[in-house]
C-alpha cells in the first residue's frame, strides 16, 4: 500500500530474464501486486519472476498490447504502474510518479524520456522514430506531448472503463495516451524520467513497427473523431 492505495506493477515480457531480475530485485517495497505477462518466452523469464514474488500470467496470443490488455483485466490495484521488462525504465522512480499523480490529483501520468539524460540509452534511429511519431501525435490531437511512445505509465485503474483500447501490438502505447489526453474526464500529465540501455536482446523491428505505429495514429484519431 502507498498512501492508502493498492499498487499494481504490470510488466509484459518476452525473453526478458535478465531485465526482469533487475526490475523485481529493486522494486519499491510498497508494491502490493506484481504481475508479469509472459508472452511465450523460451528463456527463464517466468522462473525468475516467480522466484522474485511475481504472479506470472501466460499469454499465448503474441503482442505487446495483448499482454497489457490481459494485465489490465487481472490487476486489482487502485493505481496501476507499467514498464517494459528490459530494465530500461527506472523502477526506482515509481514513487516519484505516484506522488505526482496523487498530489496533483491526476488520473494518468506518463513518464517522459526526453531529453535523454543518458545519450547512449537509445539508438539514433530510435530517437528520430520517436520524434516523428510524437510530432504526428501532436498534429493529430493539437495538444503538446513530448514522448508519445513511452512505456512507463502510472494511472488510476478506474479510468480504464472510459477507454476503448484495441491495439494488441506496440501501438497500444500511443493509443492509451491518446485516449487519456482527449478524454475531458481524465487529467493527464507527463513527468520526466531517466532511461537506460536495455538488458538483453533488442526485439523492436524499427521500420516495420514504426510504420505500424504511424498508421495506427491516423486510424485511432479518426475513430475518436466519430466516437
Amino acid at each position: 500500500m502507498y498512501q492508502n492505495r493498492k499498487i499494481s506493477l504490470i510488466i509484459p515480457c518476452f525473453n526478458e530474464e535478465e531485465g526482469i531480475e533487475k526490475i523485481l530485485g529493486h522494486r519499491p517495497s510498497f508494491i502490493d501486486e506484481l504481475i508479469v505477462i509472459d508472452n511465450n518466452s523460451t528463456d527463464r523469464t517466468s522462473v525468475v519472476a516467480k522466484k522474485l514474488g511475481a504472479r506470472v500470467i501466460p499469454e499465448k496470443q503474441k503482442g505487446y498490447g495483448q499482454c497489457y490488455l490481459t494485465g489490465f483485466k487481472t490487476a486489482s490495484g487502485d493505481i496501476l504502474v507499467t514498464m517494459d521488462g528490459d530494465n530500461s525504465y527506472p523502477v526506482k522512480e515509481i514513487r516519484k510518479l505516484i506522488d505526482v499523480l496523487i498530489k496533483k490529483e491526476l488520473d494518468f501520468v506518463s513518464g517522459c524520456r526526453f531529453p535523454l539524460k543518458n545519450k547512449q540509452a537509445m539508438a539514433v534511429l530510435n530517437k528520430w522514430g520517436n520524434y516523428l511519431l510524437t510530432l504526428v501525435f501532436i498534429v493529430l490531437i493539437l495538444k503538446k506531448i513530448r514522448d508519445s511512445q513511452s512505456g512507463m505509465w502510472v494511472f488510476k485503474r478506474t479510468i480504464l472503463a472510459r477507454m476503448n483500447l484495441k491495439s494488441k501490438g506496440m501501438p497500444l502505447s500511443e493509443e492509451i495516451k491518446m485516449e487519456a489526453v482527449l478524454n475531458k474526464g481524465v487529467k493527464f500529465k507527463e513527468v520526466p524520467i531517466s532511461y537506460a540501455e536495455r538488458a538483453g536482446r533488442v526485439k523492436l523491428r524499427k521500420f516495420r513497427d514504426g510504420l505500424i505505429n504511424l498508421f495506427f495514429l491516423f486510424k485511432k484519431r479518426i475513430e475518436l473523431m466519430f466516437k
